[in-house]
């Protein structure tokens, strides 16, 4: 499975229970929110196709009351379902489809994706530039960003006797069996990657076993390398500092406000989810009334709060409560680098699985 792939994955398995994992469906339809008529006695419908839990219940109500179009949510579990099923509709079915980056890379190369119109969407202007002119849709044609995965470090100030700024600062020896790690080896492969200042998507060898010698070096400080509820982990006491995902993050600082969140100074890796209209979707007028909905700044607040994942729309950020504002936006001047990790060749693939794998053995992860 490649990093990309990991990234849909990571906030499945971050949600509690954990529930699509144990998905064996192809899809899954799930509910009409149904509208109180239409025009001419004609209801108006929009269908969604995305993970569950994307949208907070008042956000559905309100788009239905405003507009009085009834949404139908269907749900995927992984974003190759996604894919097929809109390979096999021929970008039919659905009006809008919200899904991770790489995937929907793909469908814009497979002409599933109509580009917008950007003057029915008047909110447009409330997207944070950073989550624009990406990889999957550099000409910012397609799609409108809906929350981010921001890699950061977490830590117990208590516990942890030095002050943390950085990856590097992991390799440290007062670390020694306290940290844990996401088990996601393109992102702490590229730890190491962005110590030796390099990209996380080299495609050079040698640069991927340069790194992977100083990721060994990292091994005895490991305690725990987990995806699931590795925020617990800390919360317990367990461990003193982790690198995890954006939304095990959230949980950590709602459970305890004095753990410090670690913007690395090396760099940042980053993966966004983004909305788009399929190439023919039933009906792309609700589509971009729906999109110009969320994209409001105090609707667009609600939804990330909701999501625990960073803001995509700068203008939301003055509205999310304080209680969640220093971990699901970007502080003020924010000017590290960020970068995206993408798909990259088969052998420098394999080239980091084979140091992911002697990495492990080495911390006793295997």
């Amino acid at each position: 499975m490649t990093n990309v792939q990991l990234s849909a994955q990571k906030r499945r398995i971050s949600r509690a229970g954990c529930a699509l994992l144990a998905l064996a469906f192809f899809f899954l339809p799930v509910r009409g929110i149904h509208a109180r008529g239409g025009q001419e006695g004609k209801k108006q419908e929009l269908t969604i196709f995305t993970w569950s839990e994307m949208f907070p219940q008042e956000i559905l109500d309100g788009f239905e009351k405003e507009t009085g179009i009834a949404i139908n949510l269907v749900y995927f579990d992984y974003d190759e379902t996604m894919l097929t099923r809109l390979e096999t509709s021929g970008g039919g079915d659905y009006d809008l489809v919200i899904a991770d980056d790489y995937i929907i890379e793909t469908a814009i190369a497979q002409g599933l994706v109509q580009k917008l119109d950007k003057s029915r969407i008047p909110n447009y202007r409330n997207i944070n530039p950073i989550y624009q002119k990406q990889f999957y849709d550099p000409t910012d044609e397609y799609t409108i960003p809906y929350g981010a995965g921001v890699q950061t470090i977490v830590y117990d100030p208590v516990q942890v006797k030095i002050p943390i700024s950085g990856y590097a600062d992991l390799w440290d020896s007062s670390l020694r069996n306290s940290l844990g790690i996401i088990a996601n080896y393109r992102v702490i492969n590229g730890m190491a990657l962005k110590t030796l200042g390099q990209s996380y998507n080299t495609e050079n060898i040698n640069t991927i076993r340069e790194a992977g010698a100083r990721l060994l070096s990292l091994a005895p400080n490991i305690r725990l390398i987990r995806d699931d509820n590795l925020q617990d982990e800390l919360l317990a006491g367990e461990i003193t500092a982790a690198v995890m995902y954006t939304s095990q993050v959230t949980q950590v600082k709602l459970e305890n406000p004095s753990l410090k969140v670690v913007f690395p100074q090396e760099g940042i890796g980053f993966g966004i989810m983004a909305g788009f209209i399929p190439s023919k979707a039933p009906h792309p007028d609700a589509a971009y009334r729906f999109l110009n909905y969320i994209l409001d700044a105090e609707r667009g607040a609600r939804c990330f709060e909701f999501l625990g994942y960073y803001s995509t729309y700068s203008a939301s950020d003055p509205f999310i409560a304080s209680e969640y504002r220093n971990f699901l936006t970007l502080p003020p001047g924010f000017n590290t680098d960020m970068e995206m990790i993408q798909n990259i060749g088969a052998q420098a693939d394999e080239a980091h699985n084979l140091i992911w794998t002697a990495f492990k053995a080495a911390a006793g992860q295997e």
